[in-house]
């Protein structure tokens, strides 16, 4: 319902107190935006921006004055006059002790949400470590997607995610109590769900229970790799991500989505975006012009020399035969500007209209 005044009924202002800091928030924020934009932090787990928030993990639990018990900064909205705390003691213990029983129910995994959390805030010693039963899918043929259920603390982001973000539902939450875990219908093969192996639910998980099949085996070194920011060339969309390089083999180990908000894509990618990276250190990758010598031979030359040989070829046999005995073909993996410019060397500089690229629209 919009006001007389042009502004939403929702964007109405409201005023919070956060850690002893006036904040002037706005009705259906919750207390977790409200922080973050002052620069409180305040740790997630089962939170995701992309995603509605449900509260699960409860590692966002602050101290509130509209409640006795502590609440889950993720959900509870805003509203004018709340004193809200996130750094008390109470707060601290409840971090410390819901980060143990994390620690003692799965593997936790370098480079993690969860492992900055407990460097962060800690661990209360003592607990034993626990058995979780949860079950995964080892006969699980596809190439991509590798679940390891003895990191995973059942969060959901990652079914969340295929549901709200991808609407394809391929992943869900299966049985009851400790035996909940990340199953397929009928425990069946990604490659026989819905599933589009994007990727993404590997993107979102906080814990590294989801990995890059290829790369698992590199876990551990995740942390120490180098992120390359660059733009997919798989098609004109112009999705970014990072590239993680392993300095020491030159060698690109993985990739990853930047944060969401951060780029057009808004860390989502597709299955080629995200594993198709294969071919930059392939052997057989060209990595300089080819040229035919007098014997038919492809040899190696400079890009001078090639351009100038193409386009000698090509004015002859325009000459020869005119010009509509040419065509020009581009690629989806080439920029809309480059596929543009393609299209002009057709029509403006050799007159015809046989140009084609498999994005065409």
């Amino acid at each position: 319902m919009a006001h007389p005044d042009g502004n939403r009924a929702d964007d109405k202002a409201v005023s919070i107190v956060i850690d002893g800091r006036q904040v002037n928030a706005r009705a259906g924020e919750t207390l977790l935006q409200a922080a973050e934009r002052i620069g409180v932090t305040i740790p997630t787990l089962c939170h995701d921006e992309r995603l509605a928030p449900t509260g699960a993990c409860r590692m966002c639990l602050v101290e509130s004055s509209d409640s006795r018990r502590m609440v889950p900064a993720c959900r509870h909205p805003v509203v004018d006059g709340l004193v809200v705390q996130t750094e008390t003691e109470r707060v601290a213990r409840h971090r410390r002790g819901l980060l143990s029983l994390y620690a003692a129910d799965v593997d936790v995994v370098p480079g993690t949400e969860l492992q900055a959390h407990i460097r962060r805030y800690g661990l209360d010693p003592g607990l034993p470590a626990a058995n979780a039963p949860r079950a995964g899918r080892p006969d699980d043929d596809n190439r991509y997607v590798l679940f390891q259920p003895e990191s995973c603390i059942v969060c959901a982001r990652c079914t969340r995610y295929c549901d709200e973000i991808e609407a394809v539902s391929a992943i869900t939450l299966a049985h009851r109590g400790s035996q909940t875990t990340i199953a397929t219908v009928d425990d069946v093969s990604l490659l026989d769900s819905t599933c589009e192996l994007c990727g993404g639910c590997i993107d979102t998980c906080p814990t590294g229970a989801l990995v890059e099949r290829k790369s698992a085996h590199r876990q551990a070194t995740f942390p120490a790799l180098k992120p390359v920011r660059t733009t997919c060339n798989y098609c004109g969309v112009g999705c970014q991500f990072d590239l993680q390089v392993d300095a020491a083999a030159n060698e690109v180990v993985r990739v990853t989505s930047p944060a969401p908000g951060e780029t057009t894509n808004d860390g989502n990618l597709c299955v080629k975006g995200r594993f198709a990276y294969g071919f930059i250190g392939h052997p057989e990758r060209l990595t300089t012009p080819l040229i035919r010598d007098e014997a038919g031979e492809l040899v190696a030359t400079d890009w001078d020399t090639a351009l100038d040989r193409a386009a000698a070829l090509l004015q002859k046999t325009a000459a020869r035969h005119g010009a509509n005995s040419l065509g020009f073909i581009s690629s989806s993996r080439c920029t809309n500007e480059e596929n543009y410019l393609v299209q002009k060397l057709s029509r403006a500089a050799f007159g015809t209209n046989n140009c084609h690229q498999c994005a065409a629209t």
